[in-house]
């Protein structure tokens, strides 16, 4: 459905891709992969319309619709939520109009026309879910949490991270043929994560997405891009298998290249031997166009391993923390009302639920920072206590520089790992020399949690410490605090985080609090046992509206019929033929790839007959893939 050919985009002198070929299919679902700068962005906002290319071509299917979430930068005003979302479905709304207008009409006069446009236009309004409108966006505004409360409040009242649930849901609304999705789960919570997980593997379209969201990007997407180098290398499967077989490929290509390496080592050691011999001139000429044809093997990054564990904790009492029929409210709005809260030495304990459930607000019980209106806060003996709140960066000193900043509090023990720690959260090279009042949010917050993680403590208390990190540098969080020999209690909206280091899900909602042993995993199942639906989509009732069956003429509706059944069929053929020169262009282009990796080897070079076989070969299959392209860029163009 869309086709990039030979595409060059350049940032400045700095070029980002380098003539990249790429074939998207209606059906994929594709993560873009890749370190921060790769241009994964870039390339949807390229895929978008909203950045142009500096070479090459990108050709899309006719009636390709397309999506486009950003990272922010989105707002709503001037409507209600409702009414902003339901504004997405506007040519079904139109159609709507007409079919009101037509019954107006035909209410007074019997027109023929008329009829048959009424006729015609229902079909079409029912076809594409027009009655189940209403109800449709109820559903994905339930799913992405807002409430039904929630409907008609003003789209200015909402934040920042909830304008971009408004958006998301009206793109979902209009299912576009391509969805392009720019970290997506941002800014929603574990439950709205759950079910759009299960919106999008049902959606019947293409969908191309860059999330930081490893258990997301492993239950979504079934092809994954890297992008590196200026380039994009594919691998079937989720984000799981592409980390194994990245690995693979690494590793086959540095067996490549040192075998690479020490063969251009023995060519140029005899160019240099004999270059001055007239008796050898001939074999060294031969060698040197031997080196040049050589097509050189370039590397992927090496991620680097950087872990650092934490200080020894203070030795504590078996209970770390407790709260006693604990209460907070904010004048009339009642969060927590009555809860029981026992923190064990040891567990590292999960609080999850909705948006606004009242998490933050238990950890600020938790951490003492405030006290609750009603019941008590118990600390265990010797409780040494670190809280890295969401607000976490204003605490900074903006006078210093990151390393000064980190090293400030830090225990001498720390101070050789604290460029580690800096790399871990994205702060290398120059970066370490920044004024912190320089610094973005996502880098305050990055460099407030890694200066937190230095302390000595017995208990850590983290409201959303993965925020802003992305996937590399959650690993490296998740593996020191896997190693932590204190008390964890951390809220977290990504899932493979949770599920990997939970103990204990602690579930906040309705004013109370219900504990799960295990991890997130296990407490859906614990949840689906019980019989609860909270995680389950709200309906609101379905808006029908039932039309008054008018007399058509039996043999205008039946050739109508048979029109739109013989459409049906040459769309099918038109699809199935496209479908196979796709198919056929990816082997292609597949064997392409093959045979030019052969032709990369020195070996061949060595055998005339081998070099001739191969080349001859090479230019077949290129006059074969040109001309199946021709034929699709034709298919298109009758469609």
């Amino acid at each position: 459905m869309l086709q990039l050919r030979k595409i060059v985009k350049f940032f400045a002198d700095r070029e980002i891709f380098a003539g990249i070929d790429w074939h998207i299919r209606p059906s994929d679902r594709i993560g873009l992969c890749g370190e921060n700068g790769a241009g994964k962005s870039t390339l949807l906002k390229m895929l978008a319309g909203r950045v142009e290319y500096d070479g090459g071509t990108l050709q899309a299917a006719k009636g390709t619709t397309f999506g486009y979430l950003p990272q922010d930068g989105l707002e709503h005003r001037g409507r209600t939520l409702f009414a902003e979302v339901h504004s997405a479905l506007e040519e079904l709304q139109a159609m709507e109009r007409e079919l009101r207008l037509l019954e107006n009409i035909l209410a007074t006069e019997d027109s023929a026309a008329e009829l048959e446009r009424y006729a015609e236009l229902q079909g079409l309004f029912e076809q594409r879910g027009g009655y189940r409108m209403e109800s449709e966006v109820g559903r994905v505004l339930n799913g992405l949490g807002f409430s039904c409360a929630d409907f008609s409040k003003p789209c200015d009242t909402f934040s920042g991270g909830w304008q971009m649930r408004i958006a998301l849901a009206k793109l979902l609304l209009q299912k576009p043929t391509l969805l392009l999705l720019d970290e997506p789960t941002n800014h929603l919570d574990l439950p709205a994560r759950d079910w759009l997980e299960d919106y999008l593997l049902a959606y019947p379209y293409a969908v191309v997405l860059v999330s930081h969201d490893r258990f997301f990007l492993d239950k979504v997407v079934t092809r994954i891009v890297e992008i590196w180098n200026g380039d994009l290398t594919e691998y079937p499967g989720n984000y799981s298998k592409y980390i194994r077989a990245r690995d693979e490929r690494v590793a086959a290509l540095k067996a490549a290249k040192q075998q690479q390496d020490d063969e251009i080592s023995r060519i140029e050691g005899f160019i240099n031997r004999f270059r001055y011999q007239a008796n050898k001139a001939s074999q060294v000429q031969s060698r040197v166009k031997q080196l040049g044809k050589i097509v050189r093997i370039s590397l992927p990054p090496q991620r680097k391993k950087i872990a650092f564990s934490f200080p020894a904790p203070p030795k504590g009492g078996r209970m770390a923390l407790e709260l006693c029929q604990a209460s907070q409210s904010y004048g009339e709005l009642k969060v927590l009302q009555g809860i029981d809260v026992q923190i064990e030495q040891g567990e590292r304990v999960a609080l999850v639920g909705p948006n606004g459930a009242g998490k933050s607000t238990l950890m600020r019980l938790l951490a003492g920072s405030e006290s609750p209106v009603a019941g008590e806060r118990k600390e265990g003996h010797n409780l040494h206590l670190a809280y890295f709140a969401q607000d976490q960066a204003t605490e900074l000193n903006p006078t210093r520089d990151v390393y000064a900043e980190l090293s400030a509090d830090a225990p001498i023990a720390m101070v050789p790992k604290l460029r580690n720690i800096l790399g871990a959260f994205l702060f290398s090279g120059d970066d370490v020399e920044k004024s912190v009042k320089v610094l973005s949010g996502g880098e305050r917050n990055r460099l407030a949690l890694a200066k937190l993680l230095l302390r000595p403590a017995n208990l850590l208390l983290l409201d959303e410490p993965t925020n802003h990190l992305d996937l590399q540098s959650k690993q490296v969080l998740l593996d020191s605090l896997k190693g932590y020999q204190g008390t964890i209690v951390f809220v977290s909206h990504d899932r493979y985080f949770v599920d990997e280091l939970a103990t204990r899900v602690i579930e906040v909602g309705g004013g109370a609090v219900e504990s799960y042993p295990g991890n997130y995993e296990d407490f859906l199942l614990a949840k689906q046992r019980l019989g609860d639906s909270s995680h389950s989509s709200r309906r609101v009732e379905q808006h029908s509206q039932t039309v008054s069956d008018l007399p058509l003429d039996k043999e205008a509706r039946r050739q109508a019929h048979a029109e739109r059944k013989e459409q049906q069929r040459s769309e099918q053929k038109q699809q199935r033929k496209l479908a196979d020169i796709e198919e056929r262009i990816e082997t292609l282009e597949e064997q392409l790839t093959a045979l030019e990796l052969q032709m990369a080897e020195p070996e061949l070079y060595q055998d005339p007959d081998l070099w001739r076989q191969v080349s001859a070969e090479h230019v077949e299959l290129k006059a074969r893939l040109d001309s199946a392209y021709q034929c699709w860029e034709g298919l298109q163009e009758s469609a």
